[in-house]
């Protein structure tokens, strides 16, 4: 059994049933961390549809909280889904917002990791996320 997540006609993803609802369950706890809808809608019979223009929205922001989280633990967890939900997004010809290096948002950093460990290039761990997300869009049946 598999899942449909679909934008207008076309199927963007096909996961299994199993893949699907832990994707879902991520869903709700990122759009909650975030406080926004993600444009991804409810699975009905299997199906459910992406809104593209919330999605994108929901995509920058997730990229943006992304790049300001330097707690190692917060970044190892999110990563798998920042990673598939880039898929998502290059499916959906979404163009993903990197902020520039040096880009400061509003209210800071919020969860810090003490000790902190070495900084790291910006630029090298974009590259890897955008790398993972190339590597899993491979495993990911459209």
């Amino acid at each position: 059994m598999s899942q449909y997540y679909d934008m207008g006609d076309q199927t963007r993803w096909n996961p299994s049933n199993g893949a699907s609802r832990l994707f879902m369950s991520q869903v709700s706890i990122y759009q909650a961390e975030l406080g926004r809808p993600s444009g991804i809608g409810p699975m009905q019979a299997d199906e459910c549809q992406i809104d593209p223009l919330v999605f994108e929205v929901f995509v920058d922001a997730l990229l943006a909280w992304h790049r300001k989280t330097t707690h190692a633990v917060m970044t190892a967890l999110s990563e798998g889904f920042v990673a598939t939900v880039l898929v998502l997004a290059e499916r959906a010809g979404i163009d993903v917002t990197w902020q520039p290096a040096g880009f400061a948002e509003v209210g800071g950093l919020k969860d810090v990791q003490v000790p902190t460990a070495p900084d790291s290039s910006e630029g090298a761990g974009e590259a890897a996320l955008q790398q993972t997300s190339r590597e899993l869009g491979r495993f990911m049946a459209a």
